[in-house]
Parts: structure tokens; C-alpha cells; sequence
């Protein structure tokens, strides 16, 4: 891509680390990019090759990794080249990239390329990488490698989401006893739907995101997906996205929907004699139905207009993914009906959303789901840590709740999620912001009916530091009661049996206690002589907070209080700290516990000299860590 001075220019806006996978190993990335929406020649993310042919990490085998490939990747995006790590020879392996590029294009997609491809060269030593990129059937070095420093801004500055849905079933009639051809036979089966995508009366309603009652939204009909005149609306109108100020979050996502409309009984053909085709069957014929829905992701330019989108990102997106899971339907072996069901996740360190087809006859903790998963994480370049792609991690749609807050209620609960989404900034200059990462809920006193005002702080504690975990997806069990947390003491024998209904204190020992009993989670224990001595700890709160993201229960004294996250200045000692009160006894009213500081960022020493943790206190703190499982 020749930038404005001529040079070749690449930008990069995932981190070397993103782009190399962790740990760096011989082999090849796909590098991923939107070379219709973002200019210049701009890598996004990288999808490490899985399959290879002969042992060789430099052979890719070009029809399984297209057809995974094909799965993940949200149109819009696309693969713009290939990076080889430990590339021994320059010049050869650069051609080979490229190459290689072609190919897996090539098999994705029917279309002709229409830009360049990068080839990028490393050494898995050394972690450096070279770039060239092809321009006219030459390879050429790169002389301008950009690394941006607000990836997300370029991202979506000008750039949009759009969903669409569709149920559909496919009749299938086949032989009862002999294996279907299942290429011929998906190919016949998705020939009418995609028909039915393309037909001139099909209507495609298109809505923004936003859930008030006056919301952008419009018609377009298929007939005028290729009508010159009919393209003046575009994508911004519908984008709720005004810039980069809107990121993309697990909890909220803000997407164009796009809803298809068919009215079989319109046709624009003149109506003719009706007609009968009889075939007969020469075999015993079986029929059943294959039942699909669809989902799909497409992300485009705000200066795009709405017509052309759908035409040449929404209908492509949908027949590739009807092909894709009618084959998987009809090629399963399993005598059993397939459930499958298309999920979008935007992965924790990954810059672009992707999406998963999972078989939901498969339970989450069943191998086959583990096992894909697992895939997905390497694929990716994602830590085998943490459950990143399971369902309940999946993108949600939804907006601001009803009380027009970014803190969210799970439709089977009533309890507060994510509180410290409406806590103001801290105010520490300069400093290093570090928080948990995923959901919790908030317990605190007389929640539930629940009297323990007064000595139910540490429970409450726990029941929000368990409620991480289940929502992560680490467990499925419930989150225990006051009872439940006592009766699993007495159980390890930490407590005699009178302890049970009993209104007596714990501590953080105790909660390790119950942590590794009822979710086998191990815990780290800091120990502070003095409240005056926990700022110098906040090097390693943030430690924690940046490799394991989990709650820490604080407890010294009489009180306990759960720790969200620190914002740490090094250089000046400044800091302050994320806490979640579970003293709080009034109702869950948001703008409440905010304005009443039950949620927020608490200064060692305030303004007017107070200190929030005491100087003649002892301090634990627990630090509960992840499992190793994905």
C-alpha cells in the first residue's frame, strides 16, 4: 500500500505480542485486515495456522484451515497475507507467503482479490518481524511499519457492526440406507434459500441498535439492492457510533440489525399455467427436516451505503454460513438431530469480534466442547486459562436497561451486575488503571431477606467473588447462603458443628477454605501489618488484577470490603482503590449506591485527611486465583 509519500506503508494495530501468539512458535499466522473499510494496508489480528500437511509447519492444508477459518471470520474482514515465524530464507519465504496468502483466499471466497497481500517475516528468536508486500506480481520490502498506539479509535472511527438473523428449515429427502453425497447435496439444498436471499421481493428492514422509540430504521427491498438511486442512505444513519467513544464490551454491543422479510406470494413474474413436476423415488426414501438459524456479524464503513452492505456483506455473509452449517448437519455422524448455533465473541487481548458454531446437543463441560474450544484458543492465541469462548461469554446486544444504566440484570436474576460501569474516573494523574475483568454481582446486607447487618460483610464478600466465578463460567454451581458457606466449614472441619446458623465473623482463611472446597480454587493470602501499609502493596494488586482479574476480598478488623480494581502511579506513589461495600443495606438502586459511595474509588488518605483503612488495623487480603481450564 503506497502511503501519501510514496513509501509502501503497513500499519499494525494488534501488539507484536497479539500478532506472534504466545508463545511464539515456528509456523504460520494468517494476518487479518479490512482493506475496503481501512486504509493504509492494515493488520488487525492474526489466526494461527492449525492444519498443516506432512509435518511441515510451512504446508498448510488450505481446505481445512478455510473451512475453520471461514467459521471465525466476520465479513468485512479478511486475510490480507501470512506471517512466517522462523523463516530461514528472506526472499523465498517472502514469495511463500504470499503464495500461501492466495491460496487460503482462494479458497474462502469466490471472488477475485482486489488488494495486495503482506507477507511478514520473523524469527522466533529474535521476535522480529520484516514485512513486504505484493504489488503487481513483484514483492517488495515495506519501508513504513506503523504501530498505533489507539488501535480501537482506528477501528472504529468511521467503522460499524451489523447482525442479521434468520431461522430456515430445508427439506431433506434422501436415501434410507446409502451415505449421502454431502457436497451435492448441501449444494441442492441451499440453492432455493440462497434464491430466496436474492429474490426481488424480499425486504430487508434496517434499525439501529438504539432501544428508544424513535430510532433510525428503514425498508430495503431487493429489488433496489442494485438500483443506483436507491443507495443514498447510509450506515451512519443507522450507527449509533458517533467516533471511538463506544467501545466494544462483552455486556453491550451496539450493531445495525438487519431483519430479511419474504413474501412468497409476490412474485414480479407474470403468472403462468400451474404445474406439476413428479419424480419418482426408485429407492426407499427417507425425509427430515434440517432446522438452521442463522446469525451472522459484518463489519463495514459508516460512509457505506446501507444498499450495497447488504448486498455485498449481509447476503454473502448469510449464504456462507448456510452452507457451511447445512454441511455440518448432513456430514455428522452421529445418529442424534444437530443444534447448531452460530455465537459472537469479542475475546479479552483479541481486537476484532469472531464468531463460534457450537452444537448444543453438547454440554459446555462435555470433551467435544472442551476439545473445540481448545482449538479456538490456540487458533486464536488466547491463554488456556480461562473459559474466554464459552456461550454465556458470548457478545450481548442489549443497551442500557430500563433505569438507562450500563449496569445489567441477567433475565433469571435480580441481582446488580457491574456496578463500577457508572463509578467516575479515580482521579490518580498518570496512573496505571487496573481492574477485574468479566461480571459480578453484588451482595451485600439484607439482600435476600437476609438479616446480617453487622456481621455478614465477609459472606457477602464471598457470595460476590463466587458469583464471578459462575459467571465466568469457572463453575455452575449456586451461590451458596450464609448457611451453606458455614455447614462447607464445619464440613472441612474448620468449625464445630454450633457454628452453623450461628451469627459469628470469618475471615479471609475461611473463605480460602470455602473456595477450594466448593469451586477447588486456590488463593494467595497478603498480609498488612497496618491499613497505612496497603498502598505499598498496590504494585502487586495490579499484578493481580492484570494476570488472574478476579475479585480480593479485604478484611481487617470488624469490616470486609471487595477490591475491583487499583489505579497506581509509580513514579509518585499516587493510588486509589475499587471498592464494593457489602454494608450497604437499602435496595438495589444504582445512582444510590454510586452517590452514596457504596461503589467507588476510596483514596488511602481523602481530602480532608481521613484514612479509609485504619493505621492500628491488621490487614488480609485474598487473592483468589483462576483454574487453569478453558
Amino acid at each position: 500500500m503506497e502511503a501519501g509519500d510514496g513509501r509502501r506503508t503497513v500499519r499494525i494495530l494488534c501488539s507484536k505480542k497479539a500478532l506472534l501468539a504466545s508463545p511464539p512458535s515456528v509456523g504460520i499466522r494468517w494476518l487479518i485486515g479490512s482493506p475496503r473499510f481501512i486504509s493504509p494496508l492494515t493488520i488487525v489480528a492474526s489466526f494461527r495456522c492449525l492444519h498443516t500437511l506432512h509435518d511441515d509447519p510451512f504446508s498448510p492444508d488450505f481446505s481445512k484451515e478455510a473451512d475453520d477459518i471461514r467459521i471465525l471470520l466476520v465479513r468485512g474482514f479478511d486475510i490480507i497475507g501470512a506471517l512466517f515465524v522462523g523463516s530461514q530464507n528472506r526472499k523465498e519465504d517472502a514469495n511463500k507467503a504470499i503464495e500461501a496468502s492466495h491460496k487460503l483466499r482462494a479458497c474462502l471466497y469466490d471472488d477475485k482479490i482486489s488488494h495486495s497481500m503482506v507477507a511478514a517475516l520473523s524469527n522466533a528468536e529474535l521476535s522480529e518481524i520484516q514485512f513486504c508486500v505484493s504489488a503487481k506480481s513483484t514483492v517488495s520490502e515495506v519501508e513504513s511499519v506503523l504501530y498505533e498506539d489507539n488501535p480501537e479509535n482506528i477501528l472504529w472511527d468511521k467503522g460499524c457492526l451489523l447482525r442479521c438473523q434468520m431461522a430456515l428449515k430445508l427439506p431433506l429427502y434422501a436415501p434410507s440406507h446409502e451415505k449421502l453425497d454431502c457436497e451435492r447435496t448441501v449444494s441442492s439444498l441451499a440453492k432455493h434459500a440462497i434464491g430466496r436471499l436474492r429474490d426481488p421481493c424480499t425486504a430487508y428492514l434496517v434499525e439501529s441498535g438504539d432501544t428508544s422509540s424513535d430510532k433510525q430504521c428503514s425498508i430495503v427491498h431487493g429489488k433496489d439492492l442494485d438500483n443506483v438511486d436507491a443507495k443514498s442512505l447510509l450506515c451512519s444513519s443507522f450507527s449509533l457510533r458517533k467516533g471511538s467513544n463506544i467501545p466494544i464490551t462483552r455486556e453491550k454491543v451496539d450493531a445495525i440489525h438487519v431483519t430479511l422479510f419474504s413474501n412468497p406470494s409476490r412474485s414480479e413474474q407474470k403468472p403462468g399455467s400451474p404445474a406439476i413436476e413428479f419424480l419418482a423415488a426408485t429407492k426407499p426414501t427417507r425425509f427430515s427436516t434440517i432446522s438452521l438459524r442463522l446469525d451472522i456479524l459484518c463489519y463495514t464503513s459508516q460512509d457505506i451505503d446501507i444498499a450495497t452492505t447488504i448486498s455485498e456483506l449481509v447476503i454473502a455473509g448469510l449464504i456462507e454460513q448456510l452452507k457451511t452449517m447445512a454441511y455440518i448437519s448432513i456430514s455428522e455422524t452421529s445418529s442424534s438431530q444437530t443444534e447448531l448455533c452460530p455465537y459472537h465473541f469479542h475475546p479479552t487481548g483479541f481486537l476484532i469480534p469472531v464468531t463460534a458454531i457450537y452444537d448444543l446437543k453438547y454440554g459446555e463441560m462435555e470433551e467435544k466442547q472442551g476439545d473445540l474450544r481448545k482449538s479456538l484458543h490456540l487458533r486464536l492465541g488466547l491463554p488456556l486459562d480461562r473459559p474466554l469462548m464459552r456461550i454465556a461469554n458470548a457478545l450481548k446486544f442489549g443497551h442500557k436497561d430500563k433505569r438507562g444504566s450500563n449496569a445489567t440484570r441477567d433475565g433469571s436474576s435480580s441481582l446488580l451486575r457491574n456496578v463500577h460501569f457508572e463509578v467516575p474516573a479515580s482521579g490518580v494523574s498518570g496512573g496505571v488503571l487496573s481492574l477485574i475483568e468479566g461480571s459480578y454481582e453484588y451482595y451485600h446486607y439484607l439482600l435476600g431477606g437476609v438479616d446480617d447487618n453487622g456481621w455478614g460483610c465477609a459472606y457477602r464478600s464471598l457470595q460476590t467473588i463466587i458469583s464471578w466465578y459462575r459467571l465466568q463460567q469457572y463453575t455452575a454451581i449456586d451461590v451458596p447462603s450464609h448457611r451453606e458457606i458455614q455447614q462447607a466449614l464445619v464440613e472441612i472441619g474448620d468449625k464445630d458443628p454450633s457454628f452453623i446458623g450461628s451469627r459469628e465473623w470469618i475471615g479471609a482463611i475461611e473463605l480460602s477454605f470455602v473456595l477450594d472446597k466448593l469451586l477447588g480454587v486456590s488463593c494467595k493470602i497478603i498480609n498488612v501489618r497496618s491499613g497505612d501499609e496497603l498502598p505499598e502493596k498496590c504494585r502487586e494488586l495490579s499484578f493481580h488484577f492484570q494476570t488472574q482479574g478476579t475479585p480480593i476480598m479485604i478484611g481487617g478488623g470488624v469490616l470486609a470490603y471487595t477490591l475491583l480494581g487499583v489505579e497506581y502511579n509509580d513514579a509518585t506513589g499516587e493510588c486509589a482503590f475499587l471498592i464494593l461495600d457489602p454494608h450497604y443495606t437499602g435496595s438495589d438502586d444504582l445512582k444510590k449506591i454510586i452517590s452514596g459511595g457504596w461503589c467507588g474509588w476510596k483514596r488511602p488518605v481523602d481530602s480532608k485527611g481521613r484514612s479509609f483503612f485504619l493505621k492500628d488495623k491488621f490487614y488480609n487480603l485474598l487473592l483468589p486465583q483462576r483454574p487453569n481450564m478453558v
